[in-house]
């Protein structure tokens, strides 16, 4: 495959046992947007940030859509493999453990990373998801057989994303074996800091 490689900025902890957060980023952003949140997880974690590869009319992305709320699944497809592949060749040239990779996705951002835990349960360590979407409209098989957890907010005034879809979407997700901690928020799809506060918690209940 003719995989790219991906901008990335990565903060090193020290130690050798830790976590690394794989900070993915909305429609628009780049590598340095959620450092500052990457960050507020605490000391003592690895952080891997990335920018995505798409571009749309100027704004990066990490894969392409058709329309709003409409994905081109080919070539979600393709970039979730690719970021995987940056993903292990990363790991081995910064030192930091693929098998301890928490993923922490916002929209587009947690859209791809919701596409490696139905693609490849094997390999994230964790995730979370704010205002995330199915990424494939029939999803293939899958099976969390470490049980991995995953958070995930939905906001219930979203334009963009439609609650029954949300409801099935985290259905499907917990019937596939992965323990899922989810939220439906009074909030659009913006993060807000009750989004921020709550995957706080969960994180340190889950990984500290």
């Amino acid at each position: 495959m003719n995989y790219q490689s991906l901008k990335y900025i990565y903060k090193a902890s020290g130690n050798p046992e830790a976590y690394t957060l794989l900070l993915l980023h909305g429609t628009g952003g780049n590598e340095k947007d959620l450092i500052d949140l990457g960050e507020s997880f605490g000391a003592g974690l690895n952080l891997l940030s990335v920018r995505g590869n798409v571009m749309e009319h100027g704004m990066p992305r990490f894969f392409k859509r058709l329309g709003m709320g409409i994905f081109d699944e080919e070539d979600l497809d393709f970039r979730t493999d690719e970021l995987l592949d940056f993903l292990n060749n990363i790991a081995k040239a910064e030192g930091f453990d693929v098998k301890k990779v928490i993923a922490l996705g916002y929209s587009n951002g947690a859209n791809i990373a919701g596409a490696m835990l139905v693609k490849h349960p094997e390999v994230l360590a964790g995730a979370v998801l704010f205002r995330p979407m199915q990424p494939f409209k029939v999803l293939p098989e899958f099976v969390s057989t470490a049980q991995v957890p995953v958070f995930f907010t939905s906001g219930n005034m979203d334009p963009t994303v439609d609650a029954k879809d949300t409801i099935a979407y985290v259905d499907a997700l917990k019937k596939g074996g992965y323990s899922l901690t989810d939220f439906n928020l009074p909030a659009s799809h913006n993060l807000t800091q009750q989004d921020v506060n709550l995957a706080h918690d969960w994180f340190n209940n889950t990984y500290r």
